[in-house]
């Protein structure tokens, strides 16, 4: 589902897109196979409509991928950095698809909704263990922010959903909704270790509130639930150094731009991210995610099922 953004940014600030698994599709096949024409090949499109592909991606990246001569192409430094993080992604996606393709059609599918920290960091292996066997329905998912979860639950446009929860939620709506705890994250600060931050155990309340940083766009939980705690303290914080549409663009950001970023404790892990948190003085930015729907008791059964089935895998990795 896409969601309404605002058309003008404010001054000094630069909405970044994130990638589509196209672009990331054609980039990668590109660094494989070394020439634009064998990656048009290999992925049955135009060598034209590769090319605008990839020229797509550069612009929402800000820099050059890829190296262009007579012999082919070859990743520039930021190419490199982007291809194991592109091809990660693209395994992930791979499975999703797989999952569903394979899945039996004679039963209804299962009509979800996830918020993209739910979709990015948590479902995944949740959907591969549950149809491991073949047997269970499929899964319809669609991500989208965790406003626009609650909405599509509330409309009928899916049958369970898994949103955040906790500060920030309150613009969220559809307070009819029924809610099942699910697992708790919270918000943290992140940086690299190039940043003067990094050598520091925790960082002092003002000197956060101070220092413009790589935030979420403001559909997101993430930089709600922020604004919301210090909205409680009486806080406000400096404008974002950049807003980023997607958690992968901001890491990338805070990585090139050495800044601290905000981010879901879910979505971090330092060896791979190369991103440390770090605490704030006085200050914590708790929230949760729920599973909601609009009644429990009236869920289908195989809706029922599989609520069951990932709450029941949670609480055995909490234990």
């Amino acid at each position: 589902m896409s969601t309404r953004r605002r058309d003008v940014s404010p001054p000094g600030r630069r909405s970044v897109r994130g990638p589509e698994i196209a672009e990331l599709r054609a980039f990668c096949s590109a660094v494989d196979l070394g020439t634009v024409g064998k990656a048009a090949v290999s992925l049955k499109i135009s060598q034209p409509a590769l090319s605008k592909r990839l020229r797509t991606l550069e612009a929402a990246a800000g820099t050059q991928l890829l190296e262009r001569s007579r012999r082919g192409v070859a990743p520039t430094a930021a190419g490199r950095r982007l291809y194991p993080e592109a091809r990660r992604l693209l395994e992930q996606a791979d499975v999703i698809e797989r999952l569903l393709e394979s899945a039996p059609r004679e039963q209804e599918p299962i009509e979800l909704a996830v918020s993209h920290t739910i979709a990015e960091f948590f479902l995944p292996p949740e959907l591969v263990a549950y149809q491991a066997d073949g047997r269970r329905p499929a899964v319809q998912l669609t991500i989208a922010n965790s406003s626009a979860v609650r909405r599509m639950v509330s409309e009928g446009r899916a049958s369970i959903g898994i949103a955040a929860a906790g500060p920030g939620s309150g613009q969220d709506g559809a307070d009819e909704l029924e809610e099942l705890e699910l697992l708790g994250d919270e918000v943290v600060v992140a940086v690299p270790q190039d940043h003067a931050w990094y050598r520091r155990k925790q960082i002092p309340q003002k000197l956060f509130l101070d220092t413009p940083m790589v935030m979420r766009d403001h559909d997101a939980h993430v930089r709600r639930a922020v604004e919301a705690v210090l909205a409680d303290h009486g806080l406000t914080m400096a404008d974002p150094l950049i807003e980023a549409a997607s958690t992968a663009v901001a890491k990338r950001e805070a990585l090139q731009r050495s800044a601290p970023v905000l981010l879901s404790a879910l979505s971090l892990d330092e060896a791979r991210d190369r991103l440390y948190r770090r605490p704030v003085a006085g200050l914590s930015f708790p929230r949760r995610f729920v599973v909601v729907c609009r009644s429990l008791a009236s869920l289908p059964r195989q809706d029922r099922d599989f609520l069951d089935f990932i709450r029941r895998r949670r609480n055995q990795q909490s234990s």
